[in-house]
């Protein structure tokens, strides 16, 4: 209700009559808005155009994969793990026909001498300053291309500091973040190899092996947090990351459809480590 009384006081102050019809729907939408989660429901994402949300789409999909190519061509040639990688993460969105296409010709472009790195990473920071968190998630998307060999090279970490910085996330950021998905990526793969071993404990009707103690530091990284967090700071970082990472507010803020998946990859991700914490605590 405030947001309309509001609303029609400064539209008509500024605009008159049109000025407070308008201020009353501006007013309503933000009434409805805080009844629901704001930011997950796109905050004022709402007021832009249907074709502006597309456009954004366009350029995080094209930027993405082109700098994922520039990565990927940082020690002089794209190795075959590189391409897979690519091929793979092609695979997790269900990319096919056009749009797979469209993905291929801007990892190809920015493995070309003449891509500009700089220019790519301004022009896109410029449609999405006000977007902290799909800034985040475009930059974790890079690390993970670098890291799809299981290390980085020093190459490699160059170019992403770059990318941070062109950004305009800090160096200690930065750094937080790639400590985080290092974790992540070794916490996804124990948890793979845990859950393989339990099954082939099951199949041969045998007795199931204890989760690995070490595990709970890794799970710890992963809400980026030390070993001796407290059970509030667990559920503090569990609760921000979420929200960062929410697929539906990612996507009405401009992040593609097709990456949604990655986006509720990485949720999955915390909340596993979130869930084994809780088990472990």
């Amino acid at each position: 209700m405030w947001g309309k009384l509001l609303g029609i006081c400064f539209g008509f102050m500024f605009g008159r009559w049109i000025g407070a019809i308008l201020g009353f729907w501006l007013g309503h939408m933000f009434d409805k808005s805080l009844k629901q989660n704001f930011d997950k429901v796109g905050g004022f994402q709402g007021f832009f155009s249907g074709d502006d949300l597309h456009q954004r789409q366009a350029l995080f999909f094209s930027s993405c994969f082109a700098v994922m190519g520039h990565i990927a061509k940082s020690n002089g040639r794209v190795s075959e793990i590189h391409i897979q990688a690519a091929t793979a993460f092609m695979d997790e969105m269900g990319l096919h026909g056009e749009n797979r296409q469209e993905a291929q010709n801007a990892f190809r472009a920015g493995k070309e001498p003449e891509f500009k790195l700089k220019e790519a990473i301004v022009d896109f920071k410029e449609v999405f300053a006000r977007r902290y968190d799909l800034l985040q998630l475009f930059l974790e998307i890079q690390i993970q291309m670098a890291f799809s060999d299981g290390h980085l090279a020093a190459q490699e970490k160059q170019l992403l500091q770059k990318v941070s910085q062109y950004l305009g996330i800090s160096a200690t950021h930065f750094r937080f973040i790639l400590k985080r998905y290092q974790a992540e990526f070794s916490f996804r793969q124990q948890q793979q190899r845990f859950q393989q071993s339990q099954q082939n404990h099951y199949q041969r009707k045998e007795r199931a092996q204890p989760e690995p103690e070490f595990s709970k530091t890794q799970a710890l990284a992963v809400l980026g947090l030390q070993s001796d967090a407290s059970e509030k700071d667990i559920k503090r970082a569990y609760r921000k990351l979420m929200a960062q990472h929410h697929p539906d507010k990612l996507v009405s803020q401009g992040l593609p459809e097709h990456m949604m998946e990655v986006a509720k990859r990485k949720s999955q991700d915390i909340q596993s480590a979130y869930e084994f914490l809780k088990k472990a605590s």
